[in-house]
């Protein structure tokens, strides 16, 4: 890679890492609100709810930002919102102000992802973008698999509240070196493209892009009147799967007679966690491998095949819990694999299938039907588990892979045509 090349992944692997170490860490200090507040599992249910909700809503206004202002100035707002907002969060002395501190870090977080993958596709060589991708993706589980533990840890020796200032410290400090950093956020777009398109390109980033619903509207049609369609479709079903088979399992998995909790020192176990992390773990092999396929492969066939296997493991995933611990272990961190591998691969895609100028607000779109839409996975899944069984939830699971796989069989025969 080139120094312009390395210097983007390093920015956006520090911060795609610490948007999911702060995602990641508000789940372990609910217990400790709970007692601090005297609050209602509901209560903060739907106010740490809120805070993920805008975390995929706000993809979208922050994919329109990007286009107009820079990807790099936004991942500078990014952590300095998301660092400003624990700290808030350390201080906060009453349950509302705790609302205003996530609902502040979800707006802040939601510009990470479009302004993040945008400076990928368009600031990294073509040949070196597959591993980058890869690359990001790994640094992303890694918040995910290590986030949570850190947190933990930290609650041992520390109150939550001096817990949530330390975390808000790398943010802080990660914006400072963002601001400092001096990239070519546009080295991978042809030259002649970004001669043409120079002076257009100028305007746009100081005007501020699209300055009205109409602008919106009129890039959107633009976008959705070609064969994103068929990506965001791919995408949007990638996040239901992903909500609603990550939501449940640690329960799930704590049911089976083979996970039961274990006493040590007086302190309970419980295995299930470790099998969870485990499987989020193994999730950054998958993410490397499937960043590794997009350099190889053609995309939208390789997307076809994982969707197909990941609707082929959940098919499999309850007989295989019903037939003892290695059968188990195999298929939950095939899923681990599959799951994040299918991340690097859509996002290639995503780019293949886009202009570069509306990059921003392509992302955009595709993390409000990761984290937006795909949220509602999390809905389906709780309602599927309380009036039918887990056996029905993995065909709903299966049946959402299906469709994508489909997706991306149909996208495959017209990669060849004009694409947007």
């Amino acid at each position: 890679m080139k120094r312009n090349d390395r210097t983007i992944l390093g920015l956006t692997m520090l911060a795609h890492a610490m948007v999911h170490t702060y995602e990641l860490s508000l789940p372990i200090l609910i217990p400790v609100w709970l007692v601090e507040f005297g609050a209602s599992k509901a209560t903060l249910g739907v106010v740490l709810s809120l805070g993920y909700a805008l975390f995929g809503i706000g993809a979208l206004p922050g994919g329109v930002l990007s286009d107009s202002y820079g990807s790099r100035r936004l991942i500078v707002v990014c952590l300095l919102g998301m660092g400003g907002s624990f700290l808030l969060l350390s201080f906060a002395p009453t349950l509302p102000v705790i609302a205003l501190a996530l609902l502040l870090w979800g707006t802040a977080a939601s510009v990470y992802h479009p302004s993040g993958l945008s400076l990928l596709s368009t600031g990294i060589e073509p040949d070196d973008q597959g591993s980058a991708f890869a690359y990001h993706g790994i640094a992303g589980n890694v918040g995910i698999a290590f986030g949570p533990l850190a947190t933990t840890l930290l609650l041992l020796a520390f109150g939550w509240r001096t817990v949530v200032a330390v975390l808000a410290v790398p943010a802080l400090v990660a914006a400072v070196v963002a601001f400092r950093t001096s990239i070519d956020e546009t080295a991978a777009v042809e030259t002649e493209t970004r001669a043409r398109d120079s002076s257009a390109e100028r305007t746009t980033r100081t005007d501020g892009g699209l300055t009205s619903i109409s602008d919106l509207l009129s890039a959107s049609r633009s976008l959705f009147s070609g064969w994103f369609v068929a990506v965001f479709g791919v995408v949007m079903l990638s996040g239901l799967y992903y909500r609603g088979v990550l939501t449940f399992l640690p329960d799930l998995l704590s049911g089976l007679s083979l996970f039961a909790p274990i006493d040590v020192a007086g302190k309970s176990l419980e295995p299930a966690r470790y099998l969870y992390a485990g499987l989020l773990t193994v999730g950054m092999v998958g993410q490397f491998a499937g960043g590794k396929l997009t350099d190889r492969v053609e995309n939208t066939a390789a997307i076809a095949v994982a969707f197909g296997t990941l609707a082929l493991i959940a098919l499999v995933f309850v007989p295989a819990a019903d037939a003892g611990l290695v059968p188990l272990l195999v298929v939950s961190f095939a899923l681990g694999f599959w799951l994040f591998a299918v991340q690097p691969l859509y996002q290639a895609t995503v780019a293949e299938f886009t202009p570069p100028d509306a990059r921003g607000l392509s992302y955009g779109y595709t993390y409000l039907g990761v984290f937006g839409i795909g949220a509602l996975g999390a809905a389906v899944a709780g309602y599927v588990l309380q009036y039918y069984s887990p056996t029905v939830l993995f065909l709903v699971l299966a049946g959402f892979a299906t469709v994508a796989s489909l997706l991306g069989v149909l996208l495959s025969l017209r990669a060849g045509s004009e694409l947007v």
